[in-house]
């Protein structure tokens, strides 16, 4: 296993991440025990939850997969070996979240409501990295996010969440905090402010980054190389779309498009033509499609971590041998070259 530096911490993560959101509802306590026992065997250090685990965001299923990994920290006695990131949510109408039953938001009585919640199902007293999981401000979400459309309506300063973060970190809650699903002028905010003040800085960024969305490298990628902010890219396989299993209409038994009903952001005639030719190029290069997705972002000299996530151990053991795959010169060239004719798809 490779290990490459979280942000400007001291923390060396591996570079395969362990995802953990199916845990709850598509796998039970025992196959995230598993998992969990599989990775760490194979050098795997870090593993991503989050309080609004498991997917699909459920009330009754919210907090499981924490609760899974806290009665694991329990049996096994293993939670020096892991570095363990979680999250609170952004902005939100659910308000199943909180106590009080407010929809959720970045108040202070909020982030320390949650980050409690979070240690105690942990079973912890620390957390290494916590993960705002979505901004707090108005985001032009929908069919295309890349095309920025501006939004006014309520949110927290971005300050005052940095003065909340660092005030966890000097209360030995946290370690240090990251974001997610941000923008390259929300990461450089949260900096400026930090840095103005010597108070905590942002580590990380977790964004979705594959095949048929490299939107990361059109202004964050420079964010992470010059101001150490590491990327920790998520849905490397594009919700499993890159596998092929849901071509041509395809619906396996027990993948997540087929139970959830979710995987409308890989669902167009570009995005099926790419994952066609991506397929056709791996099996050109005797490679396993999968593990070709994956190695590419692996790859990538921005990428800090590349969280997987499975269903099945056959699942997982293939995604972590990805990292024995080398992406050539040739076969980076060929990868752009699809690129280029299909761009972004899946934004």
């Amino acid at each position: 296993m490779e290990y490459r530096r979280l942000g400007r911490t001291d923390l060396n993560v591996s570079l395969i991440c362990l995802g953990t959101m199916t845990w709850g509802q598509q796998n039970t306590e025992a196959d995230g025990h598993a998992q969990m026992d599989y990775a760490l065997d194979q050098g795997i250090n870090f593993f991503d939850t989050a309080e609004l685990y498991s997917i699909p965001p459920r009330a009754e299923t919210q907090g499981s997969t924490e609760r899974f990994i806290g009665s694991w920290f329990k049996a096994r006695g293993s939670r020096d070996k892991v570095i363990l990131a979680t999250k609170v949510i952004g902005r939100s109408d659910n308000t199943w979240f909180r106590d009080d039953g407010s929809k959720g938001e970045l108040s202070r009585a909020q982030v320390e409501e949650a980050v409690n919640k979070s240690l105690k199902r942990l079973q912890t007293d620390y957390i290494d990295l916590y993960q705002i999981h979505w901004p707090d401000r108005p985001m032009p979400w929908g069919s295309n996010p890349t095309i920025y459309r501006h939004m006014e309506g309520p949110s927290h300063p971005i300050d005052e969440t940095v003065e909340i973060m660092t005030d966890l970190v000097k209360a030995g809650k946290i370690r240090h905090f990251g974001l997610s699903n941000e923008s390259a002028w929300g990461t450089m905010t949260f900096l400026k402010h930090a840095d103005a003040k010597g108070q905590a800085r942002v580590q990380s960024v977790q964004n979705a980054y594959n095949l048929l969305n490299r939107t990361y490298e059109v202004a964050l990628a420079e964010v992470s190389m010059r101001e150490n902010v590491s990327l920790l890219a998520y849905s490397p396989l594009a919700q499993g779309y890159l596998t092929g299993k849901y071509l041509d209409g395809a619906r396996p038994a027990g993948s997540r498009t087929t139970l959830f009903n979710r995987g409308q952001r890989y669902e167009n005639p570009t995005a099926e033509a790419a994952i066609r030719k991506y397929i056709a190029l791996a099996k050109e290069f005797g490679l396993d499609p999968a593990q070709m997705a994956l190695a590419f972002v692996n790859s990538r000299p921005f990428l800090t971590s590349n969280i997987i996530g499975a269903t099945s151990m056959e699942q997982l053991k293939t995604d972590i041998a990805s990292i024995d795959v080398t992406i050539t010169p040739e076969l980076e060239e060929r990868i752009n070259a699809i690129h280029v004719e299909h761009c972004n798809p899946c934004p």
